[in-house]
């Protein structure tokens, strides 16, 4: 397994910077995130402290005199005409008795006058037990573990006597909405001085790294036997001894190249060939008995018994041996074949040939589209085209798979596609489709999508091979006014 130090350099050095940059992006955004937070506390407590002393000394003559009412209008005096949004003005003030009973407060339906202040619950019980009762100098920040509020504790007392406690209540989540307003925008500029960084360190990092690498790349590709692919010239458009050293390559690779086309040219003619040799051989052998047996059948048609089942046989068998005959002479490539034109009889064979294949799969075939009249196009070379995709097909399908055509007619040309739901033809499946005697089947002989080709190229029509996740299609489109 490689570490970090073995990867390439168009990786290693701008992951670097960038690990460099993010790093001190970080650090830096989490120590003024640290410094934010404690001055956000330190400024609550100073306010505390402020206006602790304040409402506290005029507190102290209104207990003194028992007047409630007036230390009710000294504690509710900074609440009154403003806004509760500010983290730094108290969420509520209470004053507790040394006994430690609520003597007023700013919310006296929720705490009235002489409750038990360790009965208002869990919270005030622990700033009960907590509270300055002999402390008459200092203010006094109580945190206290599981709440939502900051307390401030003041004594209310002279230099003599404490008459009870002012606390005032902050609240914890008003100064967490101001903290995280403020780190908003300490992230956002350390989100945009690493948006403006990254990008600039990933490019020069890499503008450096990625030439060399890719020549390195393709010098061990060829020396796997394998053509890399040539090197974008504006990669590296310099003429040091790096720019002189990619002009080397691009000469030694063009050189390799030719001698690759030369190669595959020799190999391709020596198969054609033995295919030629090979065709030539069958179809002699093939032409000799067919001829007797159209000689047959066109006997029978003429002195037979008048059956028609019989004749629709006969008729069957005819096209059958034409459609070899046929065949045979797409094999050998022949000039020019005398063929009548596709009708829907071709079709309705085609169907009734396939039929017996699909059913030892139990397959479901899908027809789509149809003949309505003859089409000026040769139908014995079509009728090979159809069974031949359709054969494949069907091999090709899952048990009780689907396989579907379709046929199409517009004004130029006339569409087959054949469809199946099987195992999905490979890249490397597709360069060699279409060669004579390559297979992928373990039944195959690898001729049938070689005659297909073969017969597309005469007719001057195309052939078009799709597929995605489920489904693989063979279209061929052939134009009007093809002749053989």
């Amino acid at each position: 397994m490689k570490s970090f130090f073995d990867l390439s350099f168009r990786s290693k050095i701008p992951l670097w910077g960038g690990l460099l940059i993010v790093v001190t992006a970080l650090s830096i955004s989490a120590s003024l995130l640290f410094r934010m937070y404690d001055d956000l506390e330190q400024d609550m407590a100073a306010s505390a402290d402020s206006l602790g002393r304040a409402v506290a000394s005029t507190l102290f003559p209104a207990l003194l005199h028992e007047d409630v009412w007036r230390a009710y209008e000294l504690i509710d005096a900074p609440f009154r005409g403003i806004q509760r949004t500010n983290p730094m003005q108290a969420e509520k003030l209470l004053v507790i008795d040394t006994g430690g009973k609520v003597i007023v407060s700013t919310q006296p339906e929720r705490m009235p006058m002489l409750a038990d202040l360790a009965r208002l619950g869990a919270d005030y019980a622990d700033l009960a037990t907590r509270l300055p009762n002999n402390d008459k100098k200092l203010a006094h920040a109580l945190e206290l573990k599981k709440e939502e509020h900051y307390y401030f504790a003041i004594p209310i007392a002279d230099e003599e006597t404490q008459l009870g406690t002012l606390v005032l209540v902050y609240s914890r989540s008003a100064l967490m909405r101001r903290f995280f307003e403020s780190a908003w925008r300490v992230s956002l500029i350390g989100l945009i001085i690493m948006a403006v960084l990254l990008p600039l360190n990933w490019y020069w990092g890499r503008r450096m790294a990625v030439p060399l690498a890719q020549l390195t790349e393709r010098m061990e590709r060829l020396g796997a036997n394998e053509l890399p692919d040539d090197l974008d010239p504006a990669l590296y458009p310099y003429r040091d001894e790096l720019g002189r050293l990619f002009d080397a390559y691009e000469l030694m690779l063009g050189a390799l190249r030719e001698k690759a086309i030369l190669e595959k040219e020799m190999v391709r003619s020596e198969r054609l060939a033995a295919v030629g040799q090979l065709t030539a051989g069958i179809a002699h052998e093939i032409n000799n008995p067919l001829g007797g047996m159209l000689t047959a059948i066109n006997t029978l048609k003429h002195h037979g018994d008048g059956n028609p089942r019989t004749l629709k046989t006969i008729s069957l068998i005819e096209r059958g041996l034409l459609q070899i005959k046929e065949t045979v002479a797409a094999l050998l490539v022949e000039a020019r074949v005398n063929s009548r034109n596709l009708s829907p009889h071709d079709i309705e064979d085609i169907h009734t040939l396939i039929q017996p294949q699909a059913q030892k799969k139990s397959l479901k075939i899908d027809y789509r589209g149809s003949l309505a009249q003859e089409v000026p196009l040769p139908a014995n070379l079509l009728r090979q085209i159809f069974i031949n995709l359709l054969l494949n097909a069907v091999q090709a399908a899952n048990e009780r798979g689907i396989v579907w055509c379709n046929i199409a007619l517009d004004d130029k040309e006339l569409m087959f596609e054949v469809g199946n739901d099987g195992q999905q033809i490979t890249q490397a499946q597709r360069e060699r489709l279409f060669e004579p005697f390559v297979t992928h089947r373990e039944s195959g002989h690898g001729l049938g999508l070689w005659v297909t080709y073969q017969i597309m190229q005469t007719l001057g029509g195309r052939i078009v091979v799709t597929g995605d996740d489920d489904i693989t299609r063979f279209a061929v489109h052939i134009p009007f006014g093809a002749t053989v």
